[in-house]
């Protein structure tokens, strides 16, 4: 198989839904002219022009509202947030409308509209601007989520998100835009829904989204080199719909979880996941839960200070020494 970028993966997956659906179309601040503030869109406006790759000016309550409207209407929108930071002047948009269109309509108008741009911490760009909202969107019904770690499944969960009939809100990472992975060649869709155990392990288990995969897959590795425990890595890749079954196998089998994101932990995605754990298998832990996220504060615009508040491999294996 190739290696592409997560960059390059999903700019694949863009061209090939442009040209598989005419109702599908780019916008976002600086997604055309300027070949995307990340570059993910390089070149697709040269390519498709200017009703398929589309500049919004600096208002994403306007511009996301757009995007909903023209869902509604039969298009099928991939929205860029330079940041999902600035997903939250567009709430009523993403929330109140998109969240709740089909079902005040009684399944008569659909919105199909993909919302994308990087969620994160780690690029020193301070509290405003390194938000990991997946658990406000995933809170909501009616809203899908997915959070890519690898360049595969960025592009296969970006093609399936952009045929999906309802909102699909996909949460990249902007340190991983330029790293690679090999990715299958020909049409590659990865179903919403569906976690991947991207690596077996027999003594504990990982659960983990987004960077956070990352970084447990070193801890993996850490624990396996000094230590001989095989620590099993399961990618959720979509957060809502969540997929249960692949969790709570891989803690039935090894008896042992920790589990990481980058997201805050009040109320976080792992705190999902660790009552649903508690409540479905019990009986099988040998030990308690463990999280390991960031630091529960606003993003520290430091860089070594940033550093320290998102979880690393060290962090993970520290949890993890804990139960073992």
């Amino acid at each position: 198989m190739p290696k592409l970028t997560y960059r390059q993966a999903l700019n694949d997956a863009f061209s090939e839904e442009i040209e598989r659906d005419e109702n599908v179309f780019l916008m976002g601040e600086e997604v055309a002219q300027y070949d995307g503030a990340y570059k993910v869109t390089q070149g697709l406006w040269k390519k498709y022009g200017d009703y398929r790759v589309v500049d919004a000016p600096i208002s994403e309550a306007g511009f996301i509202g757009l995007g909903v409207g023209a869902s509604m209407l039969g298009l099928r929108p991939v929205m860029e947030l330079m940041f999902w930071s600035f997903a939250y002047v567009a709430f009523d948009q993403l929330i109140n409308n998109a969240g709740n269109i089909r079902y005040m309509s009684g399944g008569l108008i659909h919105c199909p509209i993909v919302i994308r741009g990087p969620a994160n911490g780690g690029t020193n760009v301070g509290a405003t601007h390194s938000h990991t909202p997946e658990n406000f969107i995933a809170n909501t019904p009616g809203l899908k989520v997915c959070c890519p770690a690898t360049a595969a499944d960025a592009k296969g969960l970006m093609k399936t998100a952009i045929r999906d009939n309802d909102p699909v809100y996909v949460m990249e990472n902007t340190l991983l835009y330029g790293e690679e992975w090999e990715v299958p060649e020909g049409e590659h869709l990865v179903p919403l829904g569906k976690a991947d155990v991207k690596r077996e392990g027999s003594d504990i288990t990982f659960v983990a989204h987004g960077r956070a995969v990352i970084t447990s897959l070193q801890a993996a590795d850490i624990l396996e080199a000094e230590r001989g425990i095989k620590a099993e890595v399961v990618d959720l890749r979509s957060i809502r719909p969540l997929d249960a079954d692949t969790v709570l196998n891989s803690v039935k089998k090894t008896n042992r979880v920790v589990l990481v994101e980058e997201n805050k932990p009040f109320c976080g995605v792992g705190a999902q996941l660790a009552s649903m754990i508690q409540l479905e298998a019990f009986d099988h832990l040998d030990a308690p839960i463990q999280r390991v996220s960031s630091i529960d504060a606003p993003a520290i615009y430091s860089p070594p200070l940033e550093k320290v508040q998102l979880p690393s491999p060290a962090d993970v294996v520290a949890a993890a020494e804990k139960i073992l």
